[in-house]
């Protein structure tokens, strides 16, 4: 069975990176999971 997620890399500027990690921190959630659902909702209103 394929896994549901899977690991990539990528490059971010430093100041997008930053703010996304205070937002991430102020959310209680982790880096990862912050981007994951920012993205999420980003795909869904361009699908609109």
């Amino acid at each position: 069975m394929k896994p549901l997620k899977e690991k990539i890399s990528i490059t971010i500027d430093n100041d997008i990176l930053e703010k996304i990690r205070i937002a991430a921190e102020e959310d209680d959630r982790s880096l990862s999971q912050y981007i994951n659902i920012v993205l999420k909702e980003h795909i869904k209103k361009q699908l609109k």
